[in-house]
């Protein structure tokens, strides 16, 4: 699950990092008093910065002509206006696809003057299962250029999970970073407050891009977290009811949203066959060999290993839902899964939607005698696939024919 830029900051600060003062709005009046309360408080700049799910928002334009989805400014007239032409506008950035995003609210925040960018994250490294912190030098730009360009700027630092990031390992973090003399100890403490989070908040990612070393209002120095970006592992959200409250379900695909409610791993594509399939593994293999034989996959929909009848029902609405779907694939392998609920739910779904669209189905497993039965006796108009090949070649040809 995906938060905002806001909510990832209000996660850092709980666990010890320091982020630019400021608050969320939702009107161009809200924006001009959040502005003048940190002014009063000695903020001589602040930054409006538009709250979508979506990196790329300064580079970004409104569909309105309006350009960039991250404002600077000292004056208070400036701020409302911006505020105006940013709320209830449609902001493109080049993560959102030409469609955009509404932007129904800014963080105005405190912009001090920034004297080095870095960068900070802490991921997952999935061929070690271990916890990384990603480190390097340049930051404000995207990482993907960085290990392009640079590989060497980028310090991994592998963390046993057993104990968890070690004051002595932040500090070399920070050293790599160049944060040190009267920096480091602070470094280190933001170091061990983003590992904290991503840790304490089963997060996915946890990145700081930029992390900034800012002149503070006295002449000195301190260490910031700028923009932050967390991403939470949906199966640990039940431990989290505080971080689930967080869910913006706006900002997300609506068929997506839809089918969490029934517990669903649905992911819009944007091909013409859409694909019914048990398991994560079979899923991925499915796209793969439908695009073997020419055609595109609309969607990631994983039924799991076991689904009921309301829940291939779901599914099968969902995928009608979606005008791009010009055929549909039901490829399913029962280990665990019965082949014959699955069938029944099939069944029950083209009867309830009233299907039009072609549909082949490929069953193999547990009860798979039963499951054809009960889709033969169906009177429904569905073809057989024996193997996987053959449906991916039938579903191929029959999207084919609807174009």
């Amino acid at each position: 699950m995906n938060i905002h830029e806001y909510q990832a900051k209000e996660l850092l600060k709980q666990h010890g990092v320091t982020v630019p003062p400021g608050s969320v709005v939702n009107t161009p009046a809200e924006a001009r008093a959040a502005a003048k309360a940190i002014m009063d408080a000695g903020g001589e700049m602040v930054v409006l910065k538009a709250q979508i799910h979506a990196g790329g928002r300064g580079k970004g334009t409104f569909t309105s002509g309006f350009k960039g989805g991250v404002k600077l400014t000292r004056d208070l007239d400036e701020v409302e206006s911006f505020a105006r032409q940013m709320i209830g506008n449609v902001l493109v950035t080049k993560q959102t696809g030409p469609a955009g995003r509404l932007v129904r609210k800014l963080l105005v925040a405190d912009a001090p003057e920034i004297e080095r960018e870095l960068y900070l994250a802490v991921l997952l490294d999935r061929a070690t299962s271990r916890p990384v912190v990603m480190a390097s030098s340049e930051g404000g730009v995207d990482i993907e250029e960085v290990a392009a360009k640079t590989p060497e700027a980028i310090l991994r630092w592998q963390v046993d999970p057993a104990f968890g990031l070690q004051p002595h390992e932040a500090r070399r973090i920070a050293a790599h970073l160049g944060l040190g003399g009267a920096l480091l100890n602070r470094a280190t403490k933001l170091i061990l407050g983003v590992y904290r989070t991503w840790w304490e908040c089963d997060a996915s990612l946890v990145e700081i891009n930029p992390l900034c070393v800012i002149k503070t209002r006295d002449g000195g120095q301190d260490v910031w977290a700028v923009d932050a970006k967390v991403g939470v592992d949906d199966n640990a959200l039940f431990r989290h009811p505080d971080i689930q409250a967080m869910r913006d379900e706006e900002e997300e695909s609506p068929l997506e949203v839809e089918a969490s409610r029934f517990d669903l791993n649905y992911i819009k594509l944007d091909g013409s066959i859409a694909c019914l399939v048990n398991g994560a593994g079979l899923a991925m293999a499915t796209m793969d060999i439908i695009k073997y034989y020419g055609g595109e996959p609309a969607n990631f929909l994983d039924v799991g290993g076991g689904a009921s009848v309301e829940q291939v029902t779901a599914a099968f609405r969902i995928i009608v839902k979606d005008p791009e779907v010009r055929a549909i694939l039901v490829n399913i392998f029962g280990g665990i899964m019965d082949c014959n609920v699955i069938a029944q739910g099939i069944v029950a779904a083209v009867k309830e939607t009233n299907l039009k669209l072609p549909l082949v189905v490929r069953l193999e497993g547990n009860n798979v005698e039963a499951g054809k039965q009960t889709l033969a006796e169906s009177g429904l108009t569905i073809i057989s696939g024996d193997t996987m090949a053959d449906a991916a070649e039938k579903v191929v040809a029959a999207a084919a024919d609807q174009q």
